[in-house]
C-alpha cells in the first residue's frame, strides 16, 4: 500500500508501528516521505493510495478519496501563528503587508484569511509561497512583513527575534468553539469500503499502539526529525496527537464542516456535498 506523510514527528509517532509490520492484519506499507505541500499536490493528482493532506484541500480529492476517521491531526491550542518583527503589533499593522506563506492550500492558509477578514482593515497585500523553513528567516530579515507559520515554529520563533501578531488557533476556537483542524488523512476510494475499513482500522492501532510504548517510535521519529530538539519533537508530537488522532468524534467532524463551509462562503474553497465527508 502506497502511503505519503511528513517527516513531522506526530506523522512519524502515529505511523512507527504500521510502517515497520507491528499492527497485525494491517497491509505492508511502501512509505514515501513528503511536504504536506507535495502531498496535497498528490492527491489532487490522483496518486498514491494513502496519504496525508491538510483539511483544506478536501474540497478538491472528495471524490477520489476518502476521508479516514483517525490519524489525522486535530487539536486545540496549536494553531498557526503569524509572526512580525514588532512586539505588540496587531491586525491593524498587516493592512497592505506582504505575508509568506507555506502554501495556499493549506488548513494554515485558511485560518489565515478568515482572521484577516475580521482583523486586518482593508485586507493583507501581496501573499507570498516560501517553503516552511525560509518564512521566519524572510520575516526576520525583512524580506516580508510577516509570516505564517505551523508545527515547532510556535516553540522557536522567538530565537529568530520574532513576535506573535496573532495565534489563528486560539481565534477558530474562541469564535467556533471547535478544535482546529490541521492535517487529514485520505485513501483511495476505489479500494473498497472493505479495505478502506481496514486501513482506518489499521492507523487507529498504530496510534495506540505508539502511546502504549512511545520509546518504540523515538528512533523513527530522530531519524526523520533532522535536528530538531528531542524536547521539541515530544512537545510537537504532545500537541498534535491526542484523542481526535484515534477517532475523529462528532467534534472533529463538525470542526472540518465548520472550517469548508466558512471557507467556501468567503470564495476560498469550492463548496462540498453534505455527504462528502461520510465514511464507508
Amino acid at each position: 500500500m502506497r502511503i505519503t506523510y511528513s517527516p513531522c514527528p506526530n506523522d512519524t509517532f502515529v505511523f512507527d508501528a504500521w510502517a515497520h509490520g507491528r499492527v497485525p492484519g494491517a497491509p505492508e506499507l511502501d512509505v514515501t516521505f513528503a511536504d504536506i505541500d507535495v502531498t496535497n499536490a498528490l492527491a489532487v493528482r490522483g496518486e498514491g493510495d494513502v496519504l496525508k493532506v491538510s483539511y483544506a484541500v478536501l474540497p478538491w480529492v472528495l471524490e477520489e478519496y476518502a476521508l479516514l476517521p483517525c490519524g489525522g491531526a486535530l487539536g486545540r491550542g496549536c494553531g498557526p501563528l503569524v509572526l512580525s518583527r514588532t512586539a505588540g503589533a496587531g491586525g491593524s499593522s498587516l493592512t497592505g503587508a506582504t505575508v509568506a506563506v507555506p502554501s495556499e492550500r493549506s488548513t494554515a492558509y485558511l485560518l489565515f484569511r478568515l482572521w484577516a477578514a475580521d482583523a486586518v482593515p482593508g485586507g493583507v497585500g501581496e501573499i507570498v509561497v516560501l517553503p516552511f523553513h525560509e518564512i521566519m528567516p524572510a520575516v526576520r530579515d525583512g524580506r516580508v512583513d510577516a509570516g505564517l507559520v505551523i508545527h515547532e515554529a510556535r516553540f522557536t520563533y522567538g530565537s529568530y527575534g520574532l513576535h506573535c501578531v496573532a495565534d489563528l488557533g486560539e481565534h477558530w476556537e474562541h469564535t467556533t468553539g471547535l478544535p482546529i483542524p490541521l492535517g487529514a488523512i485520505v485513501a483511495r476510494r476505489s479500494l473498497g469500503p472493505e479495505r478502506l475499513r481496514a486501513l482506518a482500522e489499521a492507523a487507529r492501532t498504530s496510534v495506540r499502539m505508539a502511546w502504549d510504548d512511545p520509546e518504540a517510535s523515538r528512533p523513527y521519529v530522530r531519524e526523520h526529525a533532522q535536528e530538531m530538539d528531542p524536547a521539541v519533537a515530544d512537545q510537537h508530537i504532545g500537541l498534535y496527537v491526542n484523542e481526535y488522532t484515534a477517532d475523529l468524534g462528532e467534534s472533529g467532524y463538525a470542526a472540518v464542516r465548520g472550517l469548508l463551509t466558512r471557507a467556501a462562503a468567503e470564495g476560498l474553497v469550492p463548496p462540498i456535498p453534505a455527504d462528502a465527508l461520510r465514511f464507508p
